[in-house]
């Protein structure tokens, strides 16, 4: 007996049955055959990667095969290092509590040097000093003492406005210090050091006047501020 003379000996029900079960077994295989497709993933990669988003497929395949994954090349960029601060080393000396060498960092003033070296004695002159000059790396600050006369050539930070007994030595001075002086800006502070790079140093303080910049009447504002 063939399967069509089977079929045609069922009843009107047995033939309902066998058509619910049928239909019942494609709707379960239609049912795990979807569930075992490969679904897509997002993968984001990490803060600051230039790598864009992709798309990974996981899951059994219908035949069988291992999942294949693929994932976008890239790679996260690394934050550069910050650079280390620059420090500037001076010496603290003469009437102070503490004497020393300190570190500095770049825009701290001769003030900020005294006060490191724990602060002035009370036999110290401040008004000798600038304590508004900037520091500057190898620098030396000597803090004199009240009725002290301070030796041509010695290294004395800046001038006071109004010309005083403190004198720079124009050819040992760098261009900060140049610049406390009354009259003179970076401009001619750059000026000076050329001259004295170009003629070597200044055997005179007239000598200024051949100085680009300096005529005679910056020339008479400079000559109680200044040594050789």
């Amino acid at each position: 007996m063939d399967i069509r003379e089977r079929l045609d000996g069922l009843s009107r029900g047995e033939l309902v049955g066998l058509i619910v079960v049928v239909v019942a077994l494609l709707a379960g295989g239609g049912l795990w055959y979807t569930r075992s497709l490969p679904r897509p993933v997002e993968v984001a990669t990490t803060a600051g990667s230039a790598a864009p988003l992709v798309q990974a497929s996981f899951g059994a395949s219908p035949s069988g095969a291992a999942p294949i994954v693929a994932v976008a090349s890239g790679s996260a960029s690394a934050s550069p290092s910050a650079s280390p601060t620059a420090t500037l080393i001076v010496d603290v000396a003469g009437a102070v509590r503490k004497p020393g060498v300190f570190e500095f960092a770049p825009g701290d003033r001769v003030i900020d040097a005294v006060e490191r070296a724990g602060g002035a004695l009370e036999v110290a002159d401040l008004t000798l000093l600038n304590l508004a000059a900037p520091l500057t790396d190898g620098q030396q600050i000597l803090v004199p003492k009240k009725g002290a006369a301070v030796p041509s050539g010695a290294p004395v930070v800046g001038g006071l406005p109004g010309g005083s007994t403190t004198l720079v030595n124009i050819n040992t001075a760098d261009e900060p210090t140049l610049e406390t002086l009354n009259g003179v800006g970076p401009v001619l502070a750059a000026a000076i050091m050329q001259y004295r790079t170009e003629h070597g140093p200044f055997a005179s303080i007239d000598q200024l006047d051949e100085v680009s910049g300096i005529g005679p009447a910056t020339l008479e504002d400079l000559r109680s501020q200044v040594t050789v």
